[in-house]
């Protein structure tokens, strides 16, 4: 939906991720949407060069989120969350947070 902005559907399925879970590395974004790791990879390392994205080490792991220093990011949260609007369900159905589905006791 955002290509023409994002320049590619794996970068704006990378931002989208990390607006809905917080935070997120590259094999866990390349597994959630089955798109290749080098393609996550690329757009993690691309968005942290540009200041959108920050990172941490977990032990081994490299561990993105948004930076909250990026001049626009109130702007890009407002506009990744309209796009998700006109997603197809299925791709919905890909940003529900763990937090969002109810345990068993709240059934």
């Amino acid at each position: 939906m955002l290509e023409a902005l994002f320049t590619t559907q794996s970068r704006e399925l990378t931002l989208q991720y990390l607006a809905i879970f917080e935070n997120g590395y590259a094999r866990e974004i390349s597994r959630h949407f089955d798109i290749s790791l080098p393609s996550i990879q690329l757009q993690l390392t691309h968005l942290e060069d540009e200041g959108v994205l920050e990172s941490e080490m977990e032990g081994r792991t490299k561990v993105y989120a948004f930076n909250p220093k990026y001049l626009f990011i109130k702007e890009l949260f407002a506009l990744l969350s309209k796009a998700r609007e006109y997603y197809e369900p299925a791709l919905q159905n890909k940003f529900i947070s763990q937090t969002d589905i109810p345990t068993r006791g709240e059934v």
